[in-house]
């Protein structure tokens, strides 16, 4: 069976099937088609068999709790090599793709025709790589169909949300944070450096001049390297950005995932330039107070005399990429609170977070072995940055991954895993 489409073009017409999970034990996929082009259909994934499916995925993920952790996901987990690898997106299909509608994406398969699936997991299955899962021998979902997350309908029509749209903000500026030097902590330390020292011709160097050339970078500099590790893109400088008006958010850097077991979603945090005095609801950390999603859904409520709203705060634009450990994090929980929900809650109507923790460039250098001159992530940065900047996102961020996929099956280096690109996710509001 072939692996590769042409990629449809944008429009209506694209056949879209909206699947839904929910736990009970057993795993409940219903699935409907809009417009009814097809009949929907309920699937159940027996409990066990969901168990086993997510301890194994579990189990390739780098692991950041543990020493050992992102080394044995890059050297000996299941991500380290592809026929492991390609075994675990099996089992994912076989768990967690209901046979009617795997009959229905074949049918659509042999027509030709690339459907698009938003998919809202249910917390026990958010980390699932939907993209990746591989529904027969060297074929995986994303080559057969476009995915994204469903944003959670009641953030979505919370009253008051404010709306934003690409097509009303696409010539905006491009606010980015990207590696901020957080205050009491070395760029070798846990909250230090994930990009390392960058060169002026390296390819994220060469998307930050563009759009300074443009006259759409903020921060505003007289050089592109002048935007790494910068020290002053605190939360009062990041509201001034947003506030003048951007069209995308793009932040390279650290985030702290709430532990799914806390049911606090809302205590994710973004780690900036603040120091500890700044105003939030967070716990400082040494010389540094992170901000966090509480912060953008609260704002100043009960900090201040005078509360202001976090949308007021810190109004999101349309498109937000947050590309930092698990910054997808909240939709584990089953209320979520954290960084997607609440840049969608102050305007975004897309998001593209991770599911899980990111190896840096030099991590696959140091510890996989890759290339010396192997920037797997920043070559991610640059790929979500560029589908941001397109009006159909979602369809390019899975090109981008099918182009992922191609490498992987062709070259099985490990500068090419998905234990990096298949991280991410798009979280979609319309």
């Amino acid at each position: 069976m072939p692996t590769h489409l042409p990629h449809p073009s944008t429009s209506p017409e694209q056949p879209t099937a909206i699947v839904r999970m929910a736990d009970a034990g057993d795993l409940y996929t219903s699935w409907r088609w809009t417009h009814d082009s097809h009949p929907g259909g309920v699937g159940v994934a027996p409990a066990a068999q969901v168990d086993e499916a997510v301890a194994a995925l579990a189990r390739a993920l780098p692991d950041l709790t543990d020493p050992q952790g992102l080394h044995r996901s890059l050297t000996t987990g299941a991500f380290s090599g592809y026929e492991s690898e390609h075994d675990l997106a099996q089992l994912l299909s076989r768990t967690f793709l209901p046979l009617g509608l795997a009959r229905q994406l074949h049918e659509l398969f042999t027509r030709g025709v690339r459907p698009h699936l938003r998919i809202q997991p249910s917390p026990r299955v958010a980390q699932v790589p939907w993209e990746l899962i591989a529904p027969d021998t060297g074929l995986r979902l994303v080559d057969i169909a476009d995915v994204s997350l469903l944003a959670p309908l009641s953030i979505v029509h919370s009253p008051g949300r404010p709306v934003r749209t690409w097509t009303d903000g696409h010539r905006l500026p491009v606010v980015a944070v990207l590696d901020p030097r957080v205050p009491g902590f070395r760029a070798d330390s846990v909250l230090g450096s994930v990009l390392g020292r960058m060169a002026a011709d390296s390819p994220l160097s060469q998307r930050v001049a563009t759009y300074a050339g443009e006259d759409r970078l903020l921060p505003a500099v007289d050089g592109p390297l002048d935007v790494f590790r910068r020290e002053d893109v605190d939360r009062a400088w990041l509201g001034a950005a947003l506030r003048e008006g951007a069209g995308r958010l793009v932040y390279v850097g650290h985030v702290t995932a709430a532990a799914p077991e806390s049911g606090q979603s809302e205590h994710a945090e973004l780690h900036l330039a603040c120091s500890a005095d700044a105003v939030g609801f967070a716990e400082p950390t040494r010389a540094h107070r992170p901000l966090s999603a509480k912060d953008l859904l609260l704002g100043t409520h009960t900090l201040t005399d005078e509360p202001i709203r976090g949308a007021d705060v810190w109004p999101i634009p349309s498109r937000v990429a947050l590309i930092a450990c698990e910054s997808g994090g909240d939709l584990r929980f089953s209320e979520a609170l954290g960084l997607v929900a609440a840049m969608i809650a102050g305007g975004a109507e897309l998001v593209t977070a991770s599911r899980w923790a990111l190896p840096t460039d030099l991590a696959f250098q140091r510890i996989a072995g890759a290339a010396p001159h192997a920037r797997p992530l920043q070559d991610a940065i640059c790929s979500i940055d560029a589908a941001h900047e397109l009006p159909d996102a979602v369809g390019a961020l899975c090109a981008w991954q099918r182009d992922r996929v191609a490498a992987w099956r062709d070259e099985r280096t490990m500068e090419h895993s998905p234990v990096l690109w298949a991280a991410f996710a798009t979280v979609a509001v319309g």
